[in-house]
């Protein structure tokens, strides 16, 4: 059972809820003031058998006045308080730190996700565990949800922000969400819980978790140096996925506040300036229970909500275990367009437009998780995951999708596969066998702060496997340090033809193993050189102003030295030998320009061959990989590899692909190749169908041409 709150506090904040003072108090008691004040200051405590005349005092069950693990429901009730429009004439047309994400569950997801790790309580091993649940309301569901959350008090600031909605972004964004509910009778919410979190424990007020979530722009108050976040800006991904504004918090807390950790409960309102009734309102609102310690008690500030306050909230945690639930309210996902059509049908015929579609929604989370957090969420070894990750989906409280646990081994097997053995110390120093996973250490020189030098060299460590086909892009290197999320994608430039595909992890700071040299100092410089949305390390201005204006140029450096190693791994070495390779690269060749037959795609600003190797394979056929070097243009034809054999007169026969494949920069449909936009070169692969071949395969020669459109 949760511990009530010391008797004197708790009974001075009923009190001015109750609008009473100690004398009304004793007076209705029949005991003296001092009586009273012995209470309030914690000199002693009443009697259980006056324990009963308080409660009715005070208007509530004599368990209350017992446990003291909730607040009164007498005297101030649960409102929503506005902030008041600028005494100077300011306007603000909503929170610009909304500004700094797109309205996307993806990136959704990696901020709360890196939020939550960041708050892992890490004193029990255990992994923190963040689920996500979409949860479609409509009809009687929806009606009872409005209520809940005040909607009638609310109706005169969203109809003055509609009706200024022309001019104001935020306004247009709100005004949508509100037609949406209205004209399809329906309500999108969805909700981030975490377990063994730190919660948000503090004050309301003064610096604490608490404050710097709910009251505070740009404040980051993490628990830990190897934190993810630091800028303070991700929370507000959480009002940018709301197409209301609306976020709804419950917080169970792992250090007690006011002698009490379950159902600390607030809501947050973000909306741009507006006039209501002639009143005019600065932009956000808080929802919770007016402060008596306040001017006139208006300014609201968090309550103990009781259960079934908490469930007509939609804000019902599973356990006791310490973590925060927010609970977005009106969630959109419109960046889900830019991955193309919507599931749904077409906008025009009135239907969903594909931004509240709630499987797409599913789908997009159980992505970005499995992207993004792969790492942290595997084991290995000694060394146990850091997080846990689900996602389920709901309409009216029944089941659309049910709960999915998120595996990184199902679309990052190779990567995770890597660390893994990194963690079982089964690592290898070159791969000579399918499976394996190769270590390098490279070497980070940290610069000293404020002036030239250096502090030392930490060793990240690079892990390099065999790609497969899950993994989604092969050759690239994910970077990651303390909190295991992933940070940098990048490609290995300058690779030769013909490379395996594999996949690299590079592990820096903490990831890199407790012992690793310079591993704190090397968390802060890279954490420095992250910019808000933690997706790539470089310039920043706090680099900058904390170590020097070329400070970057260590993370250069350690970028070379990274794909320096990787090309030393996966790269074979040529021997003296290999006589037989150079005789079938004289067998493949390259129709060069001036000589090219006229289907074939030729002139500026056309995709041509560049560079080709090839070996015949078991069965006889020709294999070939091709790299096309790509002009600068923001749209490419696209273009068909044709594979002819080289006759002395007489037109060239035409053989058929076996298989052709996309390795880089391009994709293959139906035998075309169509190239990624703004990439500079692209590269594929293909086989030739043997049982087509005319006489035997060692006694042929190729030409490879790349034809514009379909190639007949």
């Amino acid at each position: 059972m949760e511990v009530g709150e010391e008797f004197g506090p708790w009974l001075s904040r009923q009190l001015k809820f109750a609008g009473k003072t100690q004398a009304e108090l004793a007076d209705e008691l029949g005991l003296t003031r001092a009586a009273v004040s012995a209470w309030i200051t914690k000199r002693s405590v009443p009697r259980p058998t006056v324990m009963g005349e308080i409660a009715k005092a005070l208007g509530t069950d004599l368990g209350t006045v017992h446990t003291r693990t909730t607040d009164t429901q007498v005297g101030l009730p649960v409102t929503w308080y506005h902030r008041p429009g600028y005494q100077d004439g300011g306007r603000d047309g909503g929170n610009a730190a909304a500004f700094a994400f797109d309205a996307d569950v993806q990136v959704l997801a990696r901020e709360t996700c890196q939020n939550s790790l960041d708050e892992r309580i890490v004193e029990n091993g255990r992994p923190v565990r963040v689920r996500y649940t979409i949860h479609e309301l409509t009809g009687e569901k929806l009606d009872a949800f409005r209520a809940a959350v005040l909607w009638d008090e609310l109706q005169p600031h969203y109809s003055a922000v509609s009706e200024s909605a022309a001019h104001q972004k935020v306004g247009r964004v709100v005004d949508a969400g509100v037609r949406d509910m209205f004209e399809k009778s329906r309500l999108i919410l969805l909700r981030i819980d975490d377990y063994n979190a730190s919660g948000l424990t503090g004050d309301d007020y003064e610096d604490g978790k608490f404050a710097a979530v709910v009251r505070r722009q740009l404040e980051s108050l993490k628990s830990g140096r190897g934190a993810g976040g630091s800028y303070g800006l991700g929370k507000a991904t959480l009002w940018a996925t709301s197409a209301l504004g609306m976020v709804l918090i419950n917080s169970t807390l792992s250090v007690p506040h006011e002698g009490r950790t379950e159902r600390r409960v607030i809501g947050r309102l973000e909306l741009p300036w507006r006039s209501v009734d002639g009143t005019p309102y600065a932009g956000p609102a808080w929802l919770g229970r007016p402060d008596p310690e306040t001017a006139g008690a208006e300014v609201v500030r968090s309550w103990w909500a009781d259960e079934e306050t908490i469930q007509r909230l939609h804000l019902t945690r599973d356990s006791e275990e310490p973590g925060t639930s927010f609970l977005i309210v009106g969630a959109h996902d419109v960046a889900s367009l830019e991955q193309g059509k919507p599931d749904s049908a077409d906008d025009e015929n009135g239907s969903d437009d594909g931004t509240r579609d709630i499987s797409a929604m599913h789908r997009r989370l159980v992505d970005a998780l499995s992207r993004d957090f792969w790492a942290a969420m595997t084991g290995g070894g000694s060394k146990l995951p850091l997080l846990e990750t689900s996602v389920r989906t709901l309409r009216n409280g029944e089941v659309v999708i049910e709960e999915e646990k998120v595996d990184p081994t199902d679309k990052q097997p190779s990567r995770t596969r890597a660390l893994r053995a990194f963690y079982e110390g089964t690592t290898v120093d070159r791969l000579t066998e399918a499976g394996q996973v190769a270590l390098r250490t490279v070497p980070l020189r940290l610069p000293l702060s404020g002036r030239p030098g250096t502090l030392g060299t930490h060793q990240g460590v690079l892990l390099v496997t065999e790609a497969e086909d899950d993994d989604g892009v092969h050759n690239q290197v994910h970077s990651l340090r303390g909190n295991r999320m992933t940070i940098k994608k990048s490609s290995v430039s300058g690779l030769p033809l013909g490379v395996n595909p594999f996949q690299a992890v590079l592990l820096v700071g903490r990831a890199a193993g407790e012992s690793a040299p310079f591993a704190e100092e090397a968390e802060e410089f890279l954490r420095a050189a992250e910019p808000p949305e933690h997706d790539r390390w470089g310039q920043t201005e706090e680099l900058t102003l904390r170590w020097s204006h070329s400070a970057h140029n260590r993370i250069a450096r350690l970028t070379t030295e990274v794909n320096a190693a990787v090309k030393e791994l996966v790269v074979r070495p040529k021997s003296s030998g290999s006589q037989e390779s150079a005789k079938l690269r004289k067998k493949l060749t390259v129709p060069r320009k001036g000589t090219a037959p006229n289907k074939r795609a030729s002139g500026p600003g056309l995709p041509e061959l560049d560079g080709l190797d090839a070996e015949i394979g078991a069965g006889g056929e020709w294999r070939i990989t091709a790299e096309v070097k790509l002009p600068r243009a923001e749209e490419l034809p696209a273009m068909t590899p044709v594979v002819l054999l080289d006759v002395r007169s007489g037109s060239r026969p035409r053989l058929d692909w076996a298989e052709l494949v996309a390795v880089e920069g391009c994709e293959v449909e139906g035998g075309v190749l169509r190239f990624t936009p703004r990439a500079r070169r692209a590269v594929f692969r293909g086989s030739t169908d043997a049982t087509g071949h005319p006489v035997r395969t060692e006694l042929t020669r190729l030409v490879l041409e790349l034809r514009a459109g379909t190639g007949e």
